[in-house]
C-alpha cells in the first residue's frame, strides 16, 4: 500500500484529499456516524469516536483517577493541569492499543462551560465560574491530551458543551438566552483559547437550545470555532442529540431535514443509536437524495473526519509514542502525581490556628464520607483508595465512626426484613433483629439511602419493580438506590422512589413500586442508633475530631438532575454541631463536586476538595498535619444560600448580577479564596500603560476578544509579596480590574492574571502581568464588536476576589462610543441596552436572533439613539401569535411621549413580516423603548426613514 495518502511527507490537506477523492458516495457516509465504517479495499480500519477522559480515563477499567475537573482547577497550577492530561492521555493510547475498538483515541474532554450557577447538576466536570480561568485551565488540560509531539496527537481532546449549557433541569428543551454580551464576553471566551492555540481539535455541541435554535444547529459553529482553530476541528454530536432535532426539540418535521441541516450547520459526526449507524446514515442518503445536502456538504464533514485521523497518525508508517504500554497505566509516577493533584487541590476555607495538626495523639475520623471514596459517572474505576480515615491512619492513632443513623423499618404485619442473600424485602410478623435493621444516608436535597446492616448492601429497585438489597451504593446511568420520605398518618412515611418517581408499595407479602401514591407503604421508621450522638461520644475521646462531609457525586445534582439548594444535607450538619459541641477541636472537611453552605459559623477549621481520586487520604493528611502548605483556591463563588441566585434558567449574568464579576453580595467565600499556614504582605504595586500594538506573556489576562478598535499598548502590573510567617507557604497572587466608567453596565472585578509562588520564611519576590489593552475590551452592541473605551480603570491585586491588598488607577486611551446612529441602516432587536420580559428566540431556523414579549408590556430599551435631523417612519420584521401593536416611546417605557404604534400582524412564528409605521416628530439623541403591548410577539430587526 503506497498510495499518497500513507506518505507522511506530503502536506496534510492533500493526503486528506487523496483518501476522501479515492471514496465512493456510499463509503463517505460511512464516515458521518460515531462508529465509522472499515473500507478494507483501501486498509481503512473503522474508527469510533468518544472515550471518556475527563479527570482520568473512564469506564474501561481500572485506572488512574485524578481530582474532579474543579478540583484540578482549584490547584491554580495550568503546568499540574497539563501534567494530568498527559498521564491520561499515556492511559488512553494504552487501552487503545490493548482495545481499538473500545478505547478510541478521540477523547471527549475537557468540559469548557463556565460554571454560572453551582446548582447546575454537572458543576464537578468544569472548572471555574470565570471564563478566562476556565479557557486557561482547559487548553493546559487538552495540551496535556494532545501529547508533546508537534505534528502528530497522542489522543484528540473535545471540548464540550458549546454553548450556554448549565442547566439539565429539561436540558433538551430549554433554550439558553445569550444576549451579545453575555454571549461575546461571557460565553465564547471559554473555547477559545484551546482552539485558537491548537490544543483541542474537535467540539461537541449541547444538548439545549440557544437564543431558540438547537445548539447543534448553531451558526457560531462556522462562525466562531472554525474561524478560530488554525486546522480543521471535527464537530460530534452528544450523544442521541440528533435525533432530538425532529423528536422532543421538533425543530424540523423529519430526521432527514434535520441531519441535512446539522450537517450544514458543521456537524461531522452523529453520536446516535450507539453502534447501530444504519438508521442515521439511511436518513443522511435521503437527504442526499432529497436534493437537502450536496456532495460538497457530505465531502466537507468527511475532510473533517479524516483530517483528526490523519493528525493521530493512522496512516503514518511509524507513528509516535510507540513506548507507551499498558505498565503506564496506574504506573509509580501516575499515582504520584495523583498524590500531588489531590494535596494542591485543597482549600483551607477557615482556620483559627488548630491546623496544622500538631502530633495528636488520637483522631477520631467520623462521617459518611471518612471512609469511602466516590466515583462519579465519568471518573475512571479506583484502582484502589486512600480513604481520608486509610490516609490518617498512616499517621496516628485513629478511632472511626460513620456517624448516621441506624433505624428499623416496620409495616402493620410486622419487621421488613432484608434478604441475607440480597434478594426481595420481606415482612416478618415476629420481629427480624438485624435483618430489620438500616443505616440511614441523608445525601441532601430530600434524597436519602438504605443499607441493610445484616448484609451490607443497599436497598435498590430490580427491574421487574421490586424492593432488593444487593448494591454497594448508588450506582448507574440511572441510580436506582435512592428514595424520598412522605409523611403519612399516626407518624408513618411512604418511600417514593427518585429514579421512577413511584411509591413503595406491600403487594402480597413484597415490597414493589406502585403508581399510585394511596398504594403506597405506611411505613414506621424507628431510630435505633442516632448517629450524631455516637459521633460526638466518640469525638469526645480523641485529641481532634475530623469530621469528612459532602455530596454522593450521582445523587442530588448529576447528568440529568440540578440541585434545588445548596445546604449540606441536613443529617451531615447535625453531626459537624453534635461533634463541635462534644470536642472543640473539630475540624470539619468537605469533599463536594460543588460549593455547599451551611448553619454554623462556629468551626475552628474547614477544608474542601473535590471528589480527590485514588490518594485523596494521603493528600489530605500531608495538608492536615502541615507536611505541604494548603495550595489549592477557590475558582467559584460560595454563596450563603441559594436564595442569592438568580433563575436556574436565567443566563443573563450581567442583568442578573451572578457570578463573582457582578454579584454585589457577601459570599460565603468568595471566588479566589484559599488560606495558607503561613502570612504574606503586599506591597510596591506600580501600574503603568506602554503604547503601541500590545502583546502578552504568562498568565496576563484573557484571550483578545480581536477587533476592538483603537485597542494598542499594554498594561504592565508590578507588585512584591513577601512570606511574613514563620513557615514555608504558597500564595495565589490574583491580578483583577474594573473599569471605573463606561456607557454599559461593567463587571465589578475580573480576573485579569495571576501567578502562584513559593515563598520561604522572610523571603519576598515581585511578581509582574503583561496585559494587552485590547483585553479590556468590551461588547459594543451599537456597532457588533468589541471596543476599548477611552475610561479610568482600577487594577486590583489581593488573594481572592474580595481580599484586595492592593489597587492603583490607570487610564487607557480609547474610544468614546458615539450615540447609536438610527438612520445608519438596519438594527437588530437582539441589540438593545436592556430589557424587560422578552425572550431570544430565533429569527429563522438557520441563523438570526430575535426577541419575542413573553407577557403585555414588555419593553427592549436602545439608550443614547441619535434621530439626527428626524426620522419619519419605521419598518420592522415582525409576527405575532396573536398579532398585536408595538409601541414606541421615548425616555420612559410607561410614559415617555409616543413616537407611534407599529402594528403586528397574527402569524406562524417565523413568518415575519416587513411592517411600516410613521413616526412623530423626534430629533437628537434619546433613549427609545420599544413597548410590547402583546404577549408573543417576535421582533427581528427596524429600520427608520429619514425625513425628507
Amino acid at each position: 500500500m503506497n498510495e499518497p495518502f500513507r506518505d507522511p511527507g506530503i502536506p496534510l490537506a492533500e493526503r486528506v484529499a487523496d483518501l476522501r477523492d479515492r471514496l465512493t458516495p456510499e463509503e463517505k457516509i460511512g464516515l458521518l456516524h460515531q462508529y465509522q465504517a472499515p473500507i478494507p479495499r483501501l486498509g481503512v480500519e473503522g474508527f469510533r469516536t468518544g472515550t471518556e477522559a475527563l479527570h482520568g480515563l473512564a469506564w474501561l477499567g481500572p485506572a488512574t483517577v485524578f481530582p474532579q475537573a474543579v478540583g484540578l482547577a482549584s490547584t491554580w497550577d495550568p503546568e499540574l493541569v497539563r501534567r494530568v492530561g498527559e498521564a491520561t492521555g499515556d492511559e488512553v493510547l494504552a487501552f487503545h492499543r490493548k482495545d481499538p475498538s473500545g478505547a478510541g483515541r478521540n477523547v471527549w474532554a475537557p468540559v469548557v462551560n463556565p460554571l454560572r450557577d453551582p446548582r447546575w447538576g454537572r458543576n464537578e466536570e468544569g472548572y471555574s465560574e470565570d471564563p478566562w480561568l476556565t479557557g486557561v485551565m482547559a487548553a493546559a488540560y487538552a495540551w496535556g491530551l494532545r501529547g508533546s509531539d508537534p505534528t502528530v496527537l497522542k489522543t484528540a481532546p473535545t471540548l464540550k458543551h458549546f454553548l450556554g449549557y448549565n442547566n439539565e433541569t429539561d436540558r433538551c428543551v430549554t433554550s439558553s438566552g445569550l444576549q451579545p454580551r453575555v454571549l461575546h464576553e461571557y460565553e465564547l471566551p471559554a473555547y477559545r483559547p484551546a482552539l485558537e492555540q491548537g490544543a483541542a481539535v474537535a467540539v461537541m455541541p449541547s444538548y439545549n437550545l440557544v437564543n431558540g435554535r438547537p445548539a447543534h444547529l448553531s451558526p457560531l459553529i462556522r462562525e466562531a470555532l472554525r474561524e478560530w482553530a488554525p486546522d480543521d476541528i471535527l464537530v460530534v454530536s452528544d450523544a442521541y442529540a440528533p435525533g432530538n432535532l425532529a423528536g422532543m426539540q421538533a425543530y424540523h418535521e423529519d430526521l432527514p431535514t434535520a441531519y441535512a441541516h446539522a450537517i450544514r450547520a458543521g456537524l461531522d459526526s452523529f453520536t446516535q443509536d450507539d453502534d447501530r449507524s444504519g438508521e442515521t446514515l439511511g436518513h443522511i442518503r435521503r437527504a442526499l437524495e432529497l436534493g437537502l445536502l450536496t456532495e460538497e456538504d457530505v465531502d466537507e464533514a468527511v475532510r473533517h473526519a479524516l483530517s483528526i485521523r490523519f493528525r493521530l497518525g493512522e496512516f503514518d508508517p511509524a507513528p509516535p509514542y510507540e513506548g507507551i504500554t499498558e505498565a503506564v497505566v496506574n504506573c509509580t509516577e501516575h499515582r504520584e502525581l495523583a498524590r500531588e493533584a489531590a494535596r494542591r487541590s485543597i482549600v483551607l476555607l477557615r482556620n483559627d490556628g488548630i491546623l496544622p495538626l500538631a502530633a495528636p495523639g488520637r483522631i477520631a475520623v467520623i462521617g459518611q464520607l471518612g471512609d469511602t471514596l466516590m466515583e462519579d459517572w465519568y471518573s475512571g474505576t479506583l484502582p484502589y483508595a486512600v480513604t481520608a480515615r486509610a490516609g490518617l491512619a498512616e499517621r496516628c492513632e485513629t478511632v472511626f465512626c460513620e456517624a448516621v443513623d441506624r433505624v428499623a423499618l416496620s409495616v402493620e404485619a410486622g419487621a421488613v426484613v432484608a434478604d441475607p442473600g440480597g434478594g426481595p424485602l420481606s415482612v416478618a410478623p415476629g420481629g427480624g433483629g438485624d435483618e430489620a435493621l438500616y443505616d440511614l444516608f441523608d445525601w441532601g436535597g430530600g434524597s436519602y439511602a438504605l443499607r441493610a446492616v445484616a448484609t451490607g448492601r443497599h436497598l435498590s429497585v430490580g427491574d421487574d419493580g421490586v424492593l432488593v438489597n444487593d448494591q454497594p451504593g448508588p450506582n448507574g446511568w440511572e441510580v436506582r438506590q435512592t428514595f424520598r420520605m412522605e409523611r403519612r398518618p399516626r407518624g408513618t412515611l411512604a418511600l417514593r422512589h427518585i429514579s421512577t418517581g413511584r411509591y413503595v408499595a406491600l403487594d402480597d407479602g413484597a415490597f414493589r413500586l406502585a403508581d399510585d401514591a394511596d398504594a403506597a407503604a405506611w411505613l414506621t421508621m424507628e431510630r435505633v442508633v442516632d448517629g450524631a450522638e455516637t459521633a460526638a461520644a466518640l469525638a469526645a475521646t480523641a485529641d481532634v475530631a475530623v469530621v469528612v462531609v459532602g455530596d454522593h457525586p450521582l445523587v442530588n445534582g448529576r447528568e440529568t438532575e440540578d440541585r434545588l439548594d445548596l445546604d449540606l444535607p441536613a443529617a451531615q450538619q447535625a453531626v459537624v454541631r453534635a461533634v463541635r459541641a462534644a470536642n472543640p477541636r473539630t475540624v470539619m472537611v468537605i469533599s463536594s463536586g460543588y460549593p455547599v453552605s451551611w448553619a454554623d459559623e462556629d468551626l475552628p477549621a474547614v477544608l474542601w476538595s473535590s471528589h480527590g481520586g485514588q490518594e485523596y487520604g494521603h493528600a489530605l493528611a500531608e495538608v492536615l498535619f502541615g507536611d505541604a502548605d494548603p495550595e489549592g483556591r477557590l475558582t467559584q463563588t460560595w454563596y450563603r444560600s441559594a436564595c442569592e441566585l438568580p433563575d436556574l434558567l436565567d443566563y443573563d449574568i450581567i442583568a442578573s448580577d451572578a457570578t463573582y464579576q457582578y454579584y454585589r453580595g457577601e459570599p460565603l467565600f468568595p471566588f479566589g479564596h484559599g488560606l495558607s499556614y503561613t502570612t504574606f504582605d503586599y506591597s510596591g504595586l506600580t501600574v503603568s500603560v506602554e503604547n503601541g500594538p500590545g502583546g502578552a506573556d504568562g498568565l496576563g489576562g484573557p484571550e483578545g476578544p480581536g477587533g476592538a478598535e483603537g485597542a494598542g499598548g499594554t498594561v504592565i502590573v508590578t507588585a512584591t509579596v513577601a512570606n511574613t510567617g514563620p513557615r514555608a507557604g504558597a500564595e495565589v497572587v490574583q491580578l483583577y480590574t474594573h473599569q471605573r466608567g463606561s456607557r454599559v453596565k461593567q463587571p465589578l472585578r475580573r480576573l485579569r492574571g495571576f501567578t502562584k509562588v513559593r515563598l520561604a520564611p522572610g523571603e519576598s519576590t515581585t511578581v509582574s502581568w503583561r496585559l494587552p489593552v485590547r483585553d479590556l475590551a468590551f461588547w459594543d452592541v451599537t456597532r457588533n464588536r468589541f471596543v476599548v473605551e477611552d475610561a479610568p480603570h482600577r487594577a486590583m491585586v489581593g488573594r481572592s476576589a474580595r481580599d484586595i491588598r492592593l489597587c492603583a488607577s490607570f487610564h487607557v486611551e480609547g474610544e468614546r462610543i458615539p450615540p447609536r446612529a438610527a438612520l445608519a441602516g438596519p438594527i437588530r432587536a437582539v441589540d438593545h441596552d436592556e430589557y424587560d420580559a422578552v425572550a431570544f428566540v430565533d429569527a429563522d431556523r438557520v441563523s438570526g436572533d430575535a426577541v419575542r414579549s413573553t407577557e403585555a408590556g414588555a419593553w427592549i430599551a436602545f439608550r443614547s439613539t441619535d434621530f439626527g435631523d428626524g426620522a419619519a417612519s419605521l419598518s420592522a420584521r415582525v409576527t405575532g401569535a396573536e398579532g398585536g401593536v408595538i409601541s414606541l416611546r421615548l425616555d420612559d417605557p410607561l410614559h415617555g411621549p409616543l413616537l407611534g404604534d407599529l402594528p403586528v400582524p397574527r402569524a406562524g412564528r417565523y413568518d415575519l413580516t416587513e411592517v411600516r409605521t410613521g413616526l412623530a416628530d423626534v430629533r437628537g439623541v434619546r433613549d427609545l423603548y420599544m413597548v410590547f403591548e402583546n404577549a408573543g410577539i417576535t421582533l427581528a430587526g427596524f429600520t427608520f426613514g429619514e425625513r425628507t
